[in-house]
């Protein structure tokens, strides 16, 4: 008899919710990161050969093919494991971020649009001022050391920050090493393409979900391969499988969209920090408005800093200026300040473009009976439904629900009752269209612009000043340069700082910051008119102020003696079920057995602001430790405890950014 073929045992990380590897034979050693397709169940499925000891003892199945791609490099599995680890997240949904299998397919014909790589890093760049040729050098000297590193350029808007940054992009690729650049939003990726195809002679590979499954599988392969340089994408770009990663730069480092809020919970800007650590390369945060974990981690000299603290070519800040609404009120059903609208006259007979700027979608964010006072509610969620004139509908922004508003009212039965209160920027385009019917308006938003096609549409319209009247909500509050406008009115710069939310002062600093910053970004100057009802708020007063590491200071003052971030650890426990009762109980259940230590509070259980939502009903905890405590093992201690039933979904999202 012929002795039985030797084989080798491997373990397989599989992109399913299983945090373990499982354990496949195979008839030849496998380097980790080698892609396999393997038996699960009944199913074939696609998996990676991982770094963990397979286990001797169980019974195993055989890998059935060895798919012809490059192995996963040990830094990105190193980083799946890590991420994994701190999110709590089974590493197979982290997996799961990088492995689709039909980005693995091969291609019948390799279509001519899909070309990367060529960026000519000796083409020459625009001239640049001492300073910021100053910030560059130093970034070059990062990308030059081949080791890791995180700066923090911290430039006001307009002063070059992106000129500057490609400087270190093309550091990194005269020594042929891959980049990585984070974006926020799809959107802002129209002008941030077409300044490195004017810088380097061709437009970089883009990642985010408005790709065609062609581009994406194309696009992953190149990455993969080497061939694709620099990517430009979302947050889902961290987790692609780059050959030679040599620089991440995330800009606009304070947004918090950066933040995955379901799934795996991970914020892409801590996670960059992460993933080039692992892969010894420098990691570069770029903002007008630092996040304060970012500012503190730089005064704590854990974050080099570079500072860009004047506008490029002579241009000057914007002035901004309250304007107090009970002293200039709209007119009755109006919502615009008389002061506000004689502004948009004068610039816009000059010549000159004005933004006006609501960051809420819509045409009014509540409809409610005038007879009886019923408002119009999602029933799978504690939110109002949102009027849409354009479509027209209400709908719910959380999970999608629609509906035509009703020809009477279901509580009380009087006709024709219903009247929209509020505004969104359908409305306030409603009021534009009133007061200036000869000027070309634009409205930006998500619902409006959908991807980056029709955002680069929108974009030319305002370069080539087809357009008047810009109103928009927070997709036009960063990256964008259009050197005609000159004044942006922000329509409700009280909006956002009422609530619990821990970061409602930061973030609305931040946002309003940036808006105005679109403002005399060119030779005119620029001004910006914030109409508020508490024109005296501390909010209010910095961006008058415009000393926004004073803002800082303040906002750690109140934060550090009870070691709220970044002075101390958070994470929250989202319990969610169909059943309210059966929520109650588990999340009772939780507190039962919290961990009772010294330097760690939990807050809760309580109904989440968002009580209902698409159907489940929600309810918090929240841990809070002092910084010198990891969360991670408290959190597994404590989940061990309380035995979770099928029917309820328990979510931990480390380091929260969102309290809804």
């Amino acid at each position: 008899m012929e002795p039985a073929p030797r084989t080798t045992r491997l373990s397989i990380l599989l992109p399913y919710k299983f945090d373990m590897a499982f354990t496949y034979e195979a008839e030849a050693p496998l380097v980790p990161g080698t892609l396999v397709r393997v038996p699960l169940g009944r199913r074939t499925v696609v998996g990676a050969v991982w770094d963990d000891p397979p286990d001797q003892t169980v019974k195993t199945r055989p890998v059935m093919e060895v798919l012809a791609f490059p192995p996963l490099p040990e830094s990105l599995r190193k980083f799946i494991d890590w991420v994994g680890h701190y999110t709590l997240a089974p590493r197979g949904d982290v997996l799961a971020l990088t492995l689709k299998e039909k980005l693995l397919e091969t291609p019948l014909k390799r279509a001519k649009t899909f070309v990367f790589g060529g960026a000519d890093p000796m083409r020459p760049g625009p001239s640049l001022s001492v300073i910021q040729e100053k910030a560059a050098s130093s970034l070059r000297e990062s990308v030059g050391a081949e080791t890791f590193s995180v700066t923090l350029l911290d430039g006001v808007t307009g002063s070059g920050k992106t000129e500057v940054y490609l400087e270190a992009v093309a550091e990194a690729l005269r020594r042929k090493r891959q980049v990585l650049v984070l974006l926020p939003e799809i959107a802002l990726s129209v002008q941030m393409l077409a300044r490195f195809e004017a810088r380097f002679g061709v437009r970089p590979a883009v990642w985010h979900s408005e790709l065609t499954p062609a581009q994406r599988r194309e696009t992953f392969r190149a990455v993969a391969q080497g061939r694709a340089d620099v990517v430009v994408g979302a947050r889902s770009a961290l987790f692609l499988p780059f050959a030679d990663l040599g620089l991440i730069v995330v800009d606009e480092e304070h947004e918090t969209s950066f933040k995955q809020e379901d799934g795996v919970m991970y914020n892409a800007r801590d996670m960059a920090v992460v993933r080039a650590k692992l892969c010894a390369a420098p990691v570069l945060l770029v903002s007008a408005t630092p996040s304060l974990e970012t500012a503190e981690n730089a005064a704590q000299g854990r974050y080099r800093k570079l500072d860009l603290p004047t506008r490029h070519g002579g241009a000057a800040l914007p002035r901004m200026e309250a304007l107090d609404m009970r002293d200039a009120p709209p007119e009755s059903g109006k919502f615009l300040s008389p002061l506000l609208v004689v502004a948009m006259r004068q610039t816009l007979a000059r010549g000159e473009q004005a933004m006006l700027f609501l960051n809420r979608r819509g045409y009014a964010p509540l409809t409610l009976c005038r007879t009886c006072g019923h408002r119009l509610s999602c029933p799978n969620c504690s939110a109002w439904l949102v009027e849409h004139r354009a479509s027209p509908r209400l709908s719910c922004h959380h999970c999608g629900y629609s509906m035509q508003r009703p020809l009477k009212c279901p509580f009380c039965e009087a006709e024709g009752s219903f009247v929209p209160i509020g505004p969104g920027v359908e409305r306030i385009a409603e009021e534009v269209a009133e007061l200036f019917p000869e000027t070309e308006t634009l409205v930006m938003a998500s619902d409006v612009i959908e991807g980056p096609a029709q955002a680069a549409e929108a974009a030319a319209k305002i370069s080539a000043r087809e357009v008047g009247i810009i109103i928009g909500t927070q997709m036009v509050a960063k990256g964008w340069h259009f050197p005609h406008l000159t004044l942006v009115g922000v329509v409700d710069a009280d909006l956002g700082l009422a609530g619990g939310d821990l970061r409602a002062g930061e973030h609305t600093v931040q946002m309003l910051h940036q808006v105005a910053g679109r403002a005399g970004r060119a030779e005119a100057p620029g001004r910006v008119l914030l109409q508020s009802y508490e024109p005296e708020h501390p909010v209010i007063q910095a961006l008058l102020s415009g000393d926004l590491p004073a803002f800082l200071e303040q906002e750690a003052a109140i934060r550090r003696p009870g070691h709220w971030p970044p002075f101390g650890r958070l994470a929250a426990l989202i319990v969610s079920a169909v059943d309210e009762r059966l929520a109650d109980q588990i999340a009772r259940a939780l507190a039962r057995a919290a961990p009772r230590i010294q330097g760690v509070e939990v807050l809760g259980p309580a109904p989440a602001p968002i009580a209902l939502l698409r159907g489940r009903h929600r309810r918090r905890l929240l841990l809070k430790t002092r910084r010198d405590i990891a969360v991670q093992p408290l959190l597994r201690a404590w989940l061990a405890q309380v035995a979770v039933p099928r029917q309820v979904k328990l979510d931990v999202d480390v380091d929260p950014i969102s309290f809804m």
